[in-house]
C-alpha cells in the first residue's frame, strides 16, 4: 500500500471502554467517497467487534 494514501481508523472501544484507541490502517477511494468512514471491525484487545471511525492520520 502506498503510505500517502493510508487512512487511520481508531476504535471507540466497547461499552466499558476496553480496547479504545486500537488502530487499523486502510485506503479509500477519495473521488467517490467524500464522507468519513465508519466500520465495525474485530478489536483484538476487547476480543469483540467494535466501531472504528476515520481519524486524521
Amino acid at each position: 500500500m502506498s503510505q500517502d494514501k493510508l487512512i487511520k481508523f481508531v476504535s471507540s472501544g466497547d461499552s466499558k471502554g476496553l480496547g479504545k484507541g486500537h488502530t487499523y490502517y486502510s485506503t479509500k477511494n477519495r473521488k467517490s467517497v467524500e464522507r468519513k468512514l465508519e466500520f465495525k471491525k474485530y478489536n483484538p484487545i476487547a476480543k469483540k467487534h467494535t466501531v472504528y471511525k476515520e481519524k486524521k492520520a
